[in-house]
């Protein structure tokens, strides 16, 4: 049974992500067809380097009895798969992270900015003898 351990773990490692991904609307759950694109790309990049490394002499296969010892290819085992796309998804959602809260920093900044200038918006302080200000031209919008 340990031959799954390490599948098994990166499944629910997945899993954990879906899950992230659904409560905060990264990737899957904001654009399913792109997320899906980008994904593959990476994970096909990846075993094509893979590939490459194993021609190579560069990587092999280390045994583990954590491992199913299915393989895809010769020194390529179906965990790398798993793994590569554990890989490609956690990247995904931590640049839509960054990317969003980048995005809602730059909102914030900008409205911070807009307020303390007072950017003459009708009923925002700030706007000298607009609507809904007590300045001194009274209740009359500025009319002399």
């Amino acid at each position: 049974m340990t031959g799954l351990a390490y599948l098994g773990a990166l499944l629910v490692s997945l899993g954990g992500l879906a899950l992230l991904d659904r409560r905060s609307r990264l990737a899957f759950w904001h654009d399913p067809r792109r997320a899906a694109w980008t994904v593959g790309i990476g994970v096909v990049a990846f075993l094509l380097w893979d590939v490459a490394g194993l021609l190579l002499g560069i990587f092999a296969r280390g045994e583990s009895p954590h491992m199913t010892g299915i393989l895809l290819a010769p020194e390529l085992p179906i965990e790398e798969v798993f793994f590569l796309t554990l890989l490609c998804y956690v990247a995904l959602l931590a640049w839509r992270w960054f990317d969003r809260t980048a995005s809602l920093r730059a909102a914030g900044a900008r409205a911070l900015h807009d307020a303390e200038r007072g950017s003459g918006t009708p009923g925002t302080s700030g706007a000298a003898g607009g609507p809904g200000s007590s300045g001194p031209s009274g209740s009359d919008g500025g009319a002399a």
